[in-house]
């Protein structure tokens, strides 16, 4: 991978928004507020988070979704699963972890979208853009709900912006972190899943969202 330079370089375009869903059970309840928040602003990928069920019911309840996300223009992620991304009609999946990462590549190579996140280490993360990777994230929350300190995020994809050309997803668990995670270079900033509980609605949160990269696209 070759080093693509100084992220602040007039060059580099604006980030875009990448979407976490809460769990998701049922479609019909899910359907409103994924529309809102994909109309609140240019969003790039929707990851979905499907609840534990069998595979039937995972697989219908993200055929019902994908067309919400798609017509928008975003990609469907399914968070996991990859077994089920091509007959669910999703265009890819993430993955947590290297293993696993590594091990789903085959079923989603070269048709579909393949992300890797729960990167611990600089190493992990180059072993996964290495490997494939579409892109990697740093900063999400783990399945006890803990993420490292933001200025370690912060400085990890700004490492990463500086070095590597796989694109990286920098996760912001509140809206101040959007303008810095964009500041250090990351191609996309992800919103967790508190944007769907927002207190203002998830189109109103989105677009202030998109408002906070404003600051890191250079005009020229």
């Amino acid at each position: 991978m070759a080093s693509r330079g100084n992220p602040a370089d007039a060059r580099q375009p604006a980030p875009r928004l990448y979407l976490m869903t809460p769990q998701v059970a049922d479609p019909a309840r899910a359907r409103d507020a994924m529309a809102a928040a994909l109309a609140g602003a240019d969003v790039a990928a929707v990851l979905l988070r499907l609840a534990a069920a069998d595979e039937r019911s995972q697989i219908n309840c993200a055929k019902a979704l994908a067309p919400v996300v798609q017509d928008r223009g975003a990609a469907l992620l399914l968070d996991g699963c990859p077994d089920i991304v091509a007959r669910s009609g999703a265009d890819g999946a993430h993955l947590t972890g290297v293993d696993a990462f590594q091990g789903a590549l085959a079923t989603l190579k070269p048709a579909r979208i393949a992300g890797c996140g729960g990167l611990t280490t600089r190493h992990d993360a180059m072993v996964a853009a290495e490997s494939g990777a579409d892109y990697v994230m740093f900063g999400e929350p783990d399945e006890r709900r803990h993420r490292p300190s933001f200025d370690a995020v912060v400085e990890r994809v700004a490492w990463w912006a500086e070095v590597f050309e796989v694109p990286c997803v920098g996760y912001a668990g509140g809206m101040d972190e959007v303008a810095p995670l964009a500041a250090a270079g990351a191609e996309f900033v992800a919103l967790g899943d508190w944007i769907f509980a927002h207190e203002r609605g998830p189109a109103t949160a989105v677009a202030e969202a998109m408002r906070q990269l404003a600051p890191a696209e250079i005009a020229g």
